[in-house]
């Protein structure tokens, strides 16, 4: 039950990881069609939160786009034309709120 303590793997971590693998390859697939070269550490991190509002359940979302190194500009054209591609990207617009980020910069090692 929502909300009740518990060890596991729980349905939003489930939507998290097929949304953000399916997200991946649309990324790859917008790509080869833009003709740009994605870094080896392409990653696409989502994160799904349960929440309750007016006694019901709803789920929202944060997706974080980490692209090293693309210019701002063509990370955010790939991000958008994912969007369209996807096919949970799709299921769930407009009926859930999902914040879409873009991360261009590098990592950093520790030495």
């Amino acid at each position: 039950m929502p909300g009740t303590p518990g060890t596991g793997t729980n349905p939003e971590q489930l939507f998290a990881v097929g949304w953000s693998s399916c997200y991946l390859s649309a990324i790859k697939l917008v790509a080869g069609k833009l003709k740009v070269r994605l870094p080896t550490d392409v990653a696409i991190n989502i994160e799904v939160d349960l929440g309750i509002t007016d006694g019901g359940y709803l789920i929202q979302a944060r997706l974080t786009a980490v692209l090293p190194g693309i210019e701002p500009d063509v990370a955010k054209a790939l991000v958008d034309a994912a969007h369209q591609q996807c096919p949970y990207s799709k299921a769930t617009h407009g009926n859930i709120n999902v914040i879409t980020t873009v991360d261009t910069k590098p990592a950093t090692q520790v030495a």
